[in-house]
């Protein structure tokens, strides 16, 4: 049960890092330092786009509209730190 604890745990920690990455290329794009005609910067785009857009719609369509600012990755890392410490203080991790 700890090996299956530490793999979500790890696994959460993962997706962080990954949300934390999307949300730094989207300023970039939109402040145009990296150009989404590039074959590569488009596929990582995308890809970042896939894995986060699901778990930040639910927060998005929770959350009332404040103008061009988008809080939705700070509430999303918020509630995965909170899950993480569920299960280290529950797991025993």
């Amino acid at each position: 049960m700890q090996s299956l604890l530490l793999l979500i745990d790890s696994v959460l920690d993962l997706f962080i890092f990954l949300l934390i990455f999307a949300v730094v290329m989207s300023w970039l794009v939109s402040f145009n330092v990296i150009n989404v005609h590039n074959h590569f910067v488009r596929l990582l785009y995308d890809f970042l786009h896939r894995i986060t857009n699901p778990a930040l719609r639910p927060i998005r369509r929770w959350l009332p509209n404040m103008g061009g600012i988008d809080i939705s990755p700070v509430v999303l890392i918020l509630v995965i730190y909170f899950i993480q410490n569920l299960l280290r203080e529950y797991g025993g991790i």
